[in-house]
C-alpha cells in the first residue's frame, strides 16, 4: 500500500507508545522502510516529524533512536493540552457560540457521524477522522477568543503527544481503532452540546476528558471492554 509521510508518522507513533519500538532503540530508513512495505522518502518524513515531537532523538552521524519517555511524562503532555483545551471550552461556552461556529461543528459532527455509521474504519478513513477532529477543536479555540491559549498550544506541540493532530495509528487493528476513535467522536457530540447551552465547567471537564481520550485510555478499547465503554459515552452524548 503506498502511503504518505503523515500516515506513516502516525503508525509510528503507535509503535513508540505501544513499545514495539523500544526506548533507545536505533531507528534507520531503509530497514524501517522495508519493515512497513514502503519507499525511504516517507519514512524520512516521518521521522523529521517526530524528532520535532520529541518522540526520536537524532544521531550525530545517522538515523534515529526512540526517545526514553515514561508514561508520567507522556501523561503530563496530555494533561497539558487537556487543561489548555479545557480552557478554551469554558471560555466559549460562557461566551455562546455564533451561529456560524455551531454550523461548522454541526458540520464537523456530521462528517465523524458519517465515518462511523458502517461499523467499520478502512485506512483512508483516518485521513478524513484527523481532519474533522482538527477543525473540530481549532474551531473550539477560536470560539474562546484567548489568544494566550492558541499561542500556549502552538508552544507545547512540541511535547510528546501534547497536539491534537498526534494521532496514532494501527493498520493491524482496525476494530480497535473504530472503537477508540468512535469513542472520541461520542465525546466530540458531549462537548457540542455543553456548549450549545452554556455549561462552561461541564464543557471545561469533557474536554479534559477528552485530550486522554484516544491514546491515554488505549487499554479501554480491548473488545471485552468496548460495548460497555461506547454505551457510557454515548449516554453522556445525550445528557
Amino acid at each position: 500500500m503506498v502511503r504518505d509521510g503523515q500516515s506513516v508518522v502516525r503508525i509510528l507513533r503507535d509503535k513508540i507508545i505501544s513499545g514495539e519500538f523500544s526506548a533507545g532503540e536505533r531507528l534507520a530508513e531503509i530497514p524501517t522502510a522495508d519493515r512497513l512495505g514502503i519507499s525511504r522518502t516517507p519514512v524520512r518524513i516521518a521521522f523529521r516529524a517526530l524528532a520535532q515531537e520529541g518522540l526520536l532523538e537524532k544521531l550525530p552521524r545517522r538515523g534515529y533512536q526512540v526517545r526514553n519517555l515514561s508514561a508520567a511524562q507522556i501523561g503530563d503532555s496530555i494533561e497539558v493540552r487537556g487543561v489548555l483545551e479545557g480552557l478554551a471550552a469554558r471560555q466559549a461556552a460562557e461566551k455562546s457560540l455564533d451561529q456560524r461556529c455551531r454550523e461548522a461543528m454541526q458540520t464537523c459532527l456530521a462528517a465523524g457521524d458519517l465515518l462511523f455509521e458502517n461499523g467499520a474504519l478502512v485506512e483512508d478513513d483516518i485521513e478524513k477522522y484527523h481532519n474533522m477532529n482538527m477543525r473540530f477543536h481549532d474551531l473550539i479555540i477560536t470560539a474562546s477568543g484567548n489568544d494566550a491559549v492558541k499561542a500556549a498550544l502552538a508552544l507545547s506541540e512540541h511535547l510528546p503527544f501534547a497536539s491534537v493532530s498526534a494521532l496514532a495509528f494501527n493498520p493491524q487493528q482496525l476494530g480497535r481503532e473504530y472503537r477508540r476513535l468512535h469513542y472520541a467522536h461520542m465525546q466530540h457530540h458531549a462537548i457540542y452540546h455543553a456548549l450549545i447551552n452554556g455549561q462552561g465547567a461541564r464543557a471545561e471537564a469533557l474536554m479534559k476528558e477528552h485530550a486522554h481520550a484516544t491514546l491515554a485510555y488505549s487499554d479501554l478499547f480491548d473488545k471485552n471492554t468496548s460495548n460497555t465503554v461506547l454505551q457510557k459515552a454515548e449516554r453522556t452524548a445525550l445528557e
